[in-house]
């Protein structure tokens, strides 16, 4: 197959042959159609995260299932499924209490990528979707309608699950709450449209970026603040009755986010953390404070999603016209254009670019 393969943290990806293996028990290969590009990949790429090399990194994708390995009852030949890096054993004390993407037991198993020379290639993310294949655990997939594009539903696999899942189940933020968004990228777009669907009574969207404000609008945010602005902090508090926000939603990996959040959160509110930041990154903050006010920091992984159960109820509301998914691709490429539309994301201004793959039915 062919797949792209990390040269180097700094070097441009590039194209070459390598070798997958078969599905292993309780595994499924998968032909992939499309695979969105998300800033984790170019943390990685870049070394922000650490890692070795060689690797094949992506993990936001669709496909067929052309592969089934040993005790895999639950997909069949030709099915279309959504690949995630989701990956759990169902049985530990994080899976049995409805957070697998805290699973104690996701196995590092052998990756099935190799080189012609038998060198073993790194399956980045435990997916490694930036390739025509991948051979991935059952539990990182979930079913897809036949009615659905691929393009489309390969962004329920990462940034829509985290925006959306940070409100809905990592939040539980009920009908009438006031929340901000520092952020307006790709996830913070899904946290501003997740807390719309929730029924926040006001929604705050805050970038450094104006344009980037205007695009949260479109999903759903009744204001706009500029992150960098002097007064930014007393126009949220003006926005929310002098109160500051219920939840503040933190979806960039910006020490600086997480703690001008700090002064935006009313008491008994929450700072919802879904913004990864680099190893080395620590943020300041005053212990007494958060403690005399009630508030409460609170993690948020991929959303705190159970795919069998969110990703059906999103497709849901994608089919309802209440979560928009198609207005999230801003650009769509080949898989040997990767340079370019990871180039373009790295600029900061795309929402998600998409690789489309031989096997997307609909071509470019």
């Amino acid at each position: 197959m062919k797949a792209a393969v990390c040269a180097s943290f700094k070097a441009p990806l590039r194209i070459t042959d390598v070798t997958l293996a078969s599905p292993r028990r309780g595994e499924v290969e998968v032909t992939l159609a499309a695979c969105a590009i998300c800033h984790s990949d170019l943390h990685f790429i870049e070394g922000v995260w650490g890692g070795a090399l060689p690797a094949v990194y992506g993990h936001e994708a669709a496909g067929y299932v052309t592969g089934l390995g040993d005790g895999v009852d639950a997909y069949r030949l030709g099915q279309r499924v959504l690949v995630t890096l989701i990956r759990a054993c169902g049985a530990c004390q994080c899976c049995s209490a409805g957070r697998p993407v805290n699973c104690e037991n996701p196995g590092d198993a052998e990756t099935p990528l190799s080189l012609a020379d038998g060198t073993p290639v790194v399956q980045g993310m435990k997916t490694a979707a930036f390739a025509e294949k991948v051979v991935v655990d059952a539990s990182q997939l979930a079913p897809l309608p036949d009615d659905m594009p691929l393009d489309v539903a390969c962004l329920l696999a990462c940034g829509v699950i985290t925006g959306v899942g940070a409100v809905f189940n990592t939040a539980a933020m009920p009908p009438g709450a006031a929340a901000v968004v520092i952020g307006a990228g790709g996830v913070g777009l899904n946290a501003v449209q997740g807390a719309r669907i929730a029924g926040a009574r006001r929604i705050i969207a805050m970038d450094v970026a104006p344009e980037k404000l205007d695009a949260a609008r479109e999903f759903g945010a009744t204001d706009g603040v500029l992150a960098s602005a002097g007064d930014a902090g007393a126009r949220v508090l003006a926005l929310t009755d002098g109160r500051g926000a219920d939840f503040v939603f933190v979806t960039v990996g910006a020490v600086a986010a997480y703690e001008q959040a700090l002064g935006l959160t009313a008491r008994g509110g929450a700072i919802i953390m879904a913004g990864m930041t680099g190893n080395d990154d620590f943020m300041r903050l005053n212990p007494m404070m958060v403690a005399y006010q009630e508030q409460r920091l609170i993690g948020s992984k991929m959303g705190g999603a159970v795919l069998r159960r969110d990703i059906p109820r999103l497709i849901d509301l994608y089919r309802q016209g209440r979560l928009k998914l198609d207005e999230l691709i801003s650009k769509r490429y080949r898989l040997e254009q990767i340079n370019e539309a990871i180039a373009d994301t790295a600029k900061g201004g795309t929402r998600r670019n998409v690789i489309l793959f031989d096997a997307f039915e609909g071509g470019i």
